[in-house]
């Protein structure tokens, strides 16, 4: 029985600390929704804006998989593990906190936003020995079709975490449709739409809405006007 669960763009919280404009899809430090807790395995979708030469200090994390997908302008990484990097739009990067990391994360330009979606899983096993991954993707592999962009492989295409979670991410031109299959029974699909106007298993889409179905093999996706998107194929049960 297919189920579905709609997140419409202006439903989310947004805190906005002036340095940053976070808006939450499920609930988030001191905004609270007790109907947006989690959608299976994921636990957090921010889509956050931060300004020129700002940025989060040095904070912990455990036990979660950390995705952060940079969507326009850098953001300077640094983490116990002895990474500093920056990632930008076309980059993807993932940290498997495990036993406990320590990062910070800031935009080093001062005349421009940085914008960014980070992502928490839960893992599907506990106290792993913290990992960090860092690639960049060919933004064309994702024109008119669905790139993946992470997956539970190593050696699959797109970086990898400790979950049963797909990750795919779409640029489709106004008209163009396609079907996507759920990788594994039990697994749920979480759609972002990033811009544009999408249809999916009969919901229409706006920039920023989000919805999730679970319940069902097969997500048929639509674009009524040019788009960007992320499916996020989760379990349900993890």
């Amino acid at each position: 029985m297919e189920n579905i669960v709609l997140h419409k763009a202006e439903t989310r919280g947004n805190a906005n600390h002036g340095w940053l404009n976070a808006y939450h899809s499920f609930s988030f430090a001191s905004w609270y929704n007790p109907d947006r807790i989690q959608f299976g395995a994921l636990r957090v979708l921010n889509d956050d804006t931060i300004a020129g030469g700002m940025g989060f200090g040095t904070h912990p994390h455990d036990n979660m998989e950390i995705i952060t997908i940079p969507l326009e302008g850098d953001l300077a990484h640094k983490d116990s593990m002895g990474n500093t990097e920056v990632i930008k739009n076309g980059d993807i990067q993932v940290m498997s906190a495990g036993t406990g990391i320590q990062h910070s994360e800031f935009n080093p330009n001062a005349d421009q936003q940085t914008k960014l979606l980070q992502i928490w899983l839960f893992p599907n096993k506990r106290n792993v020995t913290p990992r960090y991954q860092q690639i960049t993707l060919n933004v064309e592999d994702r024109h008119n079709k669905l790139a993946q962009v992470l997956s539970p492989n190593a050696d699959d295409d797109g970086v990898w975490i400790h979950q049963d979670a797909w990750f795919n991410m779409g640029n489709f031109d106004a008209g163009v449709s396609t079907e996507y299959k759920i990788k594994k029974e039990g697994n749920g699909v979480y759609a972002f739409i990033l811009k544009g106007n999408v249809t999916i298993n009969g919901q229409e889409l706006n920039t920023r809405d989000a919805v999730g179905i679970s319940g069902t093999d097969i997500i048929n996706i639509k674009a009524n006007t040019d788009a960007e998107f992320l499916l996020m194929d989760i379990p349900m049960n993890y």
